[in-house]
């Protein structure tokens, strides 16, 4: 270092004004450096220093070596920080609820100096207006321009409560939808029809009934009831599907699952309460973790 810096400088006593050192103290750890490796590095007199051939391709090389290092120190540096600080997040209420919420005690039990901030809509929001540094997307992402990290997908499932299949039979296949009172999720466009995955291919239905609503858990608390048929995310209605309040219909089939997205803001620093958070996500929740955090 003080070599390179003492070439960039010009002289020994400029080298040794930046470094805060004396002018012979420079001097000498030149000397010990070139007597390390037996070559001359600089000529040197009482007016000028130039660089010897030796020396010119040496200080390349030191120049390189010395960016190399700053850039280990950064990072020694930044693993000694603390995540911490507040994240502000946004998900859907079924997701934010049934999926997210229970895997936040895990990052917090290894990020304890961050605070989260958890804000549930089943409307799209801006991460950038809105401030967000995290938000959980359910569906097709548009070309936004935004970060987008792909999760483990949201598995849908039709079901009803046994009462109600006993008075109106279980549907044998999609088209058989049609005859039954099927309760719609309003924010699903269109709403009226849904598509399952069967032996054939692709089948699609149009569905009617007597309700629809923009929360998930409205639907379940009203297909309980035996009011009809509902198709759900299966973490909303798992815990009923295994005690049997709820049986799933059209077993052969299987609703499309939607895909899921953590968003980012581009551009936006990554600070260390952050990125430690996307990477806790994507480990529990990315497409890679199996899926094991959407059905809790």
């Amino acid at each position: 270092m003080v070599f390179v810096k003492a070439v960039e400088s010009g002289s020994f006593a400029a080298a040794a004004d930046a470094l805060e050192l004396s002018a012979p103290m420079v001097g000498k750890h030149v000397r010990q450096l070139e007597q390390q490796l037996g070559v001359t590095l600089l000529n040197r007199s009482t007016r000028r220093q130039s660089l010897t051939e030796v020396g010119r391709n040496y200080y390349e090389r030191c120049k390189i070596v010395l960016v190399e290092v700053e850039a280990a120190d950064a990072i020694a540096r930044d693993s000694r920080k603390l995540a911490q600080g507040h994240l502000r997040i946004s998900a859907s209420i079924n997701y934010g609820t049934h999926c997210l919420a229970p895997v936040l005690a895990g990052y917090r039990s290894s990020h304890p100096q961050v605070t989260l901030g958890l804000e549930l809509s089943d409307s799209v929001v801006d991460v950038i207006a809105g401030g967000y540094d995290a938000v959980f997307r359910v569906g097709t992402m548009p070309d936004s321009g935004l970060r987008a990290r792909p999760l483990a997908p949201y598995r849908m499932v039709a079901c009803a409560a046994p009462a109600y299949l006993v008075e109106h039979g279980a549907p044998q296949a999609p088209a058989d939808l049609a005859q039954h009172q099927c309760l719609g999720f309003t924010h699903w466009s269109p709403r009226e029809v849904w598509y399952f995955d069967g032996p054939n291919g692709r089948e699609k239905v149009a569905i009617h009934g007597p309700l629809s609503a923009n929360v998930g858990h409205a639907l379940r608390v009203a297909a309980l009831g035996g009011m009809g048929i509902i198709l759900q995310p299966e973490a909303l209605v798992a815990d009923d599907l295994r005690a049997g309040c709820l049986q799933r219909v059209l077993p052969d089939y299987a609703a499309p699952a939607l895909p899921v997205h953590l968003v980012t803001a581009p551009g936006r620093l990554r600070t260390q309460k952050l990125q430690s958070f996307l990477d806790y996500i994507v480990e529990v929740l990315g497409p890679q973790s199996g899926g094991r955090g959407t059905n809790r």
